[in-house]
């Protein structure tokens, strides 16, 4: 396919961007204030977040405390969910194919290929792990361990946020306590998507990610996407659709907006069906290739591209799109790296929580053989969604 000069480049303006970085903070002389300048990365320690947590939590202490408690249970919760889509959408890959849902890993330049979308991911991620960090803080205050230092790191276009507790005051304390401090962090990302998913209500952009039946309760839906004129000697036209007809599902897929159209292959017939002066038809459409990339399939239409859902709560006016897209790509991130971070895996928060519900209680050789056991299990189903995602889709890229 082709892509404009910026897409198709992105990774390179990644890695010079990076460039600029190291550069300016060698001249700023950045190493003076505790920044570690490396190569490949740029890490920043404060030794004094420990006080700035305990201030916090002198003013918060009870709402915190609930928090706390709720973070244990949250975490049990949000692991439960994580394995369930993850084993749900393998089995709709075979049972029902068009439920499932292709996943990839996002990496700017790489994944991430459009400027718009490595911005919006840019300046989410900043956000996501200060809350995540700060939750793990102020719960680790809360329970009296001590955060020795706290900070960020940036590896080229990848961010890592971190507080880092006292490891012997972490071990020495009560098993509930150091749950509370791991599903802190995890649990800080869900509310905030909660809330921030309760505000983007009233947004019509956030329609492109609800399923139902919260779509059809919070959005007046449109009766579905119309067709504006007919591609000549396309599928469209043998088939006989015209322009004004309103196509309401594509191999049984109801269609409300555009972005609900589904992935065709050229040579393959889809059968559309569309409204007309009010009466239901049915076609069997021939898929055309698309001139830009011959491995795409087209139904032939020059199709309405307005996004017509309209919230219920409507009484807040977004008109700046760029906004909208900012705060919708902030839930998602926000939802989804909390509900990851409960996966079960060394480096994530779930592996942690695993660890400290089954320490103690056998051997330690028995503890090392369960969680590896419980890491090559996820750690292959996690694989298997993307594999199966890349035999569904390829390597998609957004």
């Amino acid at each position: 396919m082709e892509l404009d000069f910026i897409t198709q480049n992105s990774i390179i303006y990644v890695l010079i961007a990076w460039v600029a970085i190291v550069i300016i903070a060698k001249g700023l002389k950045l190493e003076k204030y505790g920044f570690e300048i490396k190569a490949y990365s740029l890490v920043y320690k404060n030794k004094g977040v420990n006080s700035v947590l305990i201030k916090i939590l002198s003013r918060t202490k009870r709402g915190i405390r609930v928090f706390a408690d709720t973070s244990v249970i949250a975490g049990f919760i949000m692991m439960g969910f994580a394995f369930w889509f993850l084993l749900n959408n393998v089995s709709n890959f075979f049972a029902v194919p068009t439920d499932f849902a292709p996943l990839t890993v996002l990496i700017p330049g790489v994944t991430l290929t459009s400027s718009s979308s490595i911005t919006y991911f840019l300046l989410s991620i900043p956000i996501v792990l200060v809350i995540h960090e700060g939750a793990h803080g102020i719960v680790a205050a809360l329970e009296k361990i001590k955060i020795k230092t706290g900070g960020f790191a940036i590896f080229i276009a990848m961010f890592a946020g971190f507080v880092e507790p006292d490891e012997e005051e972490f071990e020495k304390a009560k098993k509930i306590s150091k749950l509370r401090v791991i599903g802190a962090g995890a649990t800080s990302n869900v509310i905030f998507a909660f809330v921030l998913g309760a505000i983007l209500l009233t947004n019509p952009f956030f329609a492109m990610v609800l399923p139902e039946p919260l779509l059809s309760t919070f959005y007046e839906l449109p009766s579905g996407v119309l067709i504006l004129s007919i591609i000549e000697n396309s599928g469209a036209e043998q088939a006989g659709l015209l322009a004004n007809d309103i196509i309401t599902s594509i191999n049984d897929i109801p269609i409300f907006s555009p972005v609900d159209f589904p992935s065709l292959s050229p040579g393959e017939t889809a059968s559309v069906t569309v409204l007309r002066d009010s009466q239901t038809l049915e076609f069997g459409v021939e898929i055309m290739p698309s001139p830009e990339d011959p491995e795409r399939g087209l139904i032939g239409i020059m199709r309405d591209n307005a996004f017509a859902y309209k919230p219920v709560m409507d009484f807040i006016e977004w008109n700046d799109p760029n906004v909208s897209m900012f705060l919708l790509w902030l839930w998602m991130i926000s939802f989804f790296i909390g509900i990851i971070n409960m996966l079960p895996l060394p480096i994530l928060d779930g592996g942690k929580f695993i660890h400290t519900i089954i320490d103690k209680r056998i051997s330690d050789k028995t503890v090392n053989g369960l969680m590896w056991g419980i890491y090559a299990f996820t750690f292959a189903l996690f694989g298997l969604n993307i594999a199966l995602s890349y035999i569904k889709s390829g390597w998609f890229t957004i």
